[in-house]
């Protein structure tokens, strides 16, 4: 189920951008404030789309996606009741990727929402390589040098992540929603165990970018001797 971030300081727009949403199959987190959105984007960082009303406590929406820009290059929806063209030119400066001024139709919001997800599914590039590995996601191969790895499901997932965002640090908690899913109710500690043997699986490759990150999770990162 695709995740949508809903921030906006108005509880009745909250929960009619809620209703709708999850009628159409999406899971929706709300946000009153600038700074529980940045918190909800760390803590979900598979989110599919942010919805930011522009005036909103704490931090702007302009600030929020600025900073979500910093790190990712997921959707973002600029909402607002303002309809000056200052707003619309300030909101694509900070990387937006539509905007939609109040009163506006939910139906037509959800549209809207479809397409930008969409768009981005249709950017995921199908192969991801570094260092000399790739990563082909319709084959389900992995391979070093052109030479295959064979890797188990849960393998593959935790490197497609991994990979998906390199030198981001994922802790054990986001891994195990993202692999394993959010009603999984097994020891946390199965997430370092599959991560030893895919380490091991990738050999010298892992070994040198694969790295644990004490206290917070895993990633991957260059070496210094690339």
């Amino acid at each position: 189920m695709k995740k949508i971030i809903v921030a906006d300081d108005e509880q009745l727009i909250r929960k009619l951008l809620n209703d709708f949403l999850t009628a159409e199959g999406y899971a929706v987190l709300e946000a009153a404030d600038g700074a529980e959105a940045l918190s909800l984007f760390e803590a979900n960082p598979d989110t599919s789309l942010l919805i930011l009303d522009i005036m909103m406590p704490e931090y702007d929406g302009w600030e929020v996606c600025r900073k979500v820009r910093e790190k990712s290059s997921v959707p973002v929806m600029m909402l607002t009741a303002r309809s000056q063209d200052f707003d619309q030119i300030t909101g694509f400066d900070a990387g937006a990727d539509d905007y939609v001024t109040k009163p506006f139709s939910p139906v037509v919001l959800v549209k809207r929402v479809e397409a930008l997800i969409r768009r981005q599914g249709e950017k995921t590039p199908k192969v991801t390589g570094y260092w000399g590995l790739t990563v082909d996601r319709e084959a389900h191969e992995v391979k070093i040098n052109s030479k295959p790895v064979e890797l188990t499901v849960k393998e593959f997932k935790i490197l497609d992540k991994l990979i998906g965002n390199v030198e981001r640090v994922y802790s054990r908690e986001q891994l195990l929603d993202d692999v394993w899913g959010f009603d999984y109710d097994g020891d946390i500690r199965t997430v370092d165990s599959h991560v030893a043997r895919l380490r091991t699986k990738l050999g010298s490759w892992g070994e040198k970018h694969l790295k644990t990150v004490y206290g917070l999770g895993y990633k991957i990162q260059e070496s210094a001797d690339e």
